[in-house]
Formats: structure tokens, C-alpha cells, sequence
């Protein structure tokens, strides 16, 4: 693995960006991976179809943390479409280190809680078929 990465990854594991829960969120979505435990619940303020601000709690691996707290700093700014348009490959890109089987759903586990909750808030739903 690239050096850089894994401090990256560890930075934002042990130093979340966007840590926290929004007052008023217009999304709110809480996730578990069953396999080991991990937990996010993720906060989305979107206006004009725009997310303004985002905020996140959780538990879990080092690559479920960092992996959330880089993309709660990637969607900010971005529209509801351009949010719903992310995919696995954007995350892995954002970690920048393989990410084996076993914790793709670590890594993955961000994404879904976005992702379902923008589906939930146009009232459609998130097939999981897509992070896969």
C-alpha cells in the first residue's frame, strides 16, 4: 500500500471530517454492516437540490471512518444528482488502496447511508445491487 494512503486513511479514521449530527438534517439515514458490526448514521442538509452541509456518526473500522468522513467532504457542494450518481469505484478512488472482498461493505458503508437517503427523500427506492 502507498504510504500517503494509509496516512490518509488514518487521518480521516482517527480525525473525521464532518463528525457530528445536523440540527435540522433534510436526510437522515442509518446504516449497519452485520458482518462486523460497523454503524454509520449520516445527516444531509440539501437546499435547491444542493448539499449544504453534512454530518456523520458512527463506529467501526478504520476503513468504514475514513472512508465516510472522505466522502461526507466529497458530496458537500454537489447536487442531489451528482450525489446519487456516485459509485463504488469514487469511494475506492477517494481511499486509493485495494480494498479486498471481506471489506468492500466497510468501505461501501458511507455510500449506502447517502444513497438511500437521497432515494428515500425523491420517495424511491436504492436497489444495493448498484454498489456492487
Amino acid at each position: 500500500m502507498d504510504d500517503f494512503y494509509q496516512q490518509n486513511i488514518l487521518d480521516h479514521s482517527r480525525h473525521p471530517r464532518n463528525s457530528g449530527r445536523l440540527d435540522h438534517p433534510s436526510v437522515s439515514r442509518e446504516e449497519m454492516n452485520p458482518l462486523c458490526g460497523d454503524k454509520l448514521q449520516i445527516d444531509l442538509q440539501i437546499e435547491d437540490g444542493v448539499v449544504t452541509a453534512v454530518g456523520f456518526t458512527g463506529r467501526g473500522c478504520a476503513i468504514s471512518q475514513a472512508a465516510a468522513s472522505m466522502l461526507t467532504e466529497e458530496i458537500k457542494g454537489k447536487s442531489v444528482a451528482e450525489v446519487r450518481a456516485l459509485s463504488k469505484d469514487d469511494v475506492l478512488g477517494l481511499l486509493g488502496i485495494p480494498i479486498g472482498y471481506t471489506r468492500l461493505k466497510c468501505a461501501l458503508l458511507g455510500l449506502k447511508a447517502i444513497k438511500v437517503g437521497v432515494y428515500n427523500l425523491a420517495d424511491e427506492e436504492f436497489d444495493d445491487d448498484e454498489l456492487f
